[in-house]
């Protein structure tokens, strides 16, 4: 068994292709969902640091997620919404988009899978129907990454619009936004105690939104500048690949291009940790559901095209409370 005791430790069998997302089972502390470029999604037990079950594809899967019970849902390159059975690992095609998958979402409310793709549409299945598709909305651009919690999803697409949908009424958009950062997001999630979110863009920048429009709520939001280094007189400004909340605490981790991994104190406007840098880009991040772990997915993101490149990686951290707790309540204040 895995010595849990190390603060840190690598994955065996990591996928062989840059890894696109990784997704903790949100009951299950030890199971670890990896979705890879190598047109595999692959289980992992972390603390027995094993895997699973490999489920081959048929085409790059860009994200996979855990849906109820022993079940993934999965999309990709190859364009097809995919269910697997952990249990029989096998795979079975729900439907297909006329673009590739970009995002999977499991909505746990409803029991319904929501898909965004490059095909600039955001479609609703019913794995339980006989007709799947329940729904597909035409959006006006390109979906780049997607969050949801409880019945709020958050959809980030190209030309820095964000849509955000109350899932009990999919007929319109709950709010139509434009995001303050400048340039492309990569990466969106919401916040655990739903009052918003956190994006992040390629340009070294993180911000904070909340959904209330209310003056006094909205006066709270901000964007700052992360993942950047001074080289001389030079300022590099690295992409920000990956964003995960903690699901007790609130703070959140960030990971970049720069190969760091940093945890934010959103509230209080601090990083309140920051990590040995990794041997290449950060591609994923994810807390497990009891806050004691974060996945790190070390892995190049092919944004300085092609060149040499460390192995991909997945890391597993043990997290000591002080790396996550807001300042101000570590503190007693």
């Amino acid at each position: 068994m895995q010595d849990t005791s190390a603060v840190q430790y690598e994955i065996t069998d990591s996928p062989s292709d840059g890894i696109a997302s990784l997704a903790f089972h949100p009951q299950n502390s030890h199971q670890l969902l990896a979705s890879s470029w190598d047109s595999t999604v692959r289980l992992y037990d972390v603390e027995q640091n094993r895997q699973i079950t490999r489920i081959d594809h048929d085409g790059p899967v860009l994200e996979a997620c855990f849906g109820g019970g022993s079940v993934v849902y999965s999309g990709g390159v190859c364009k097809q919404v995919s269910r697997i059975d952990l249990e029989t690992s096998t795979r079975t095609t729900l439907g297909r988009h006329d673009g590739s998958v970009r995002n999977v979402c499991w909505n746990e409310e409803s029991g319904s899978v929501l898909t965004g793709s490059w095909d600039k549409t955001l479609r609703v299945w019913d794995p339980r129907a006989d007709t799947k598709e329940m729904q597909k909305i035409e959006l006006p651009h390109k979906v780049f990454c997607m969050d949801i919690v409880q019945n709020i999803l958050v959809i980030a697409m190209a030309n820095r619009q964000v849509y955000i949908y109350d899932t009990r009424n999919m007929a319109a958009p709950w709010q139509e936004r434009e995001t303050s950062l400048r340039y492309m997001l990569k990466s969106i999630r919401c916040m655990p105690n739903i009052e918003g979110y956190a994006c992040a863009s390629v340009e070294g920048r993180v911000a904070l939104e909340f959904f209330d429009m209310s003056p006094e709520i909205q006066a709270k939001k901000y964007a700052f500048k992360s993942h950047r280094q001074t080289v001389g007189d030079t300022e590099i400004v690295y992409p920000v690949n990956a964003l995960a909340f903690h699901p007790i605490y609130g703070t959140f981790a960030s990971g970049g291009s720069d190969s760091i991994v940093n945890i934010w104190d959103g509230v209080h406007r601090k990083r309140t940790r920051q990590f040995p840098r990794y041997p290449d880009e950060i591609s994923s991040l994810a807390f497990s559901p009891d806050g004691n772990m974060l996945a790190i997915a070390s892995s190049y993101t092919y944004d300085e095209g092609e060149r040499d490149h460390s192995p991909d990686s997945i890391f597993i951290r043990t997290l000591a409370e002080s790396d996550c707790k807001p300042r101000a309540v570590a503190n007693g204040h």
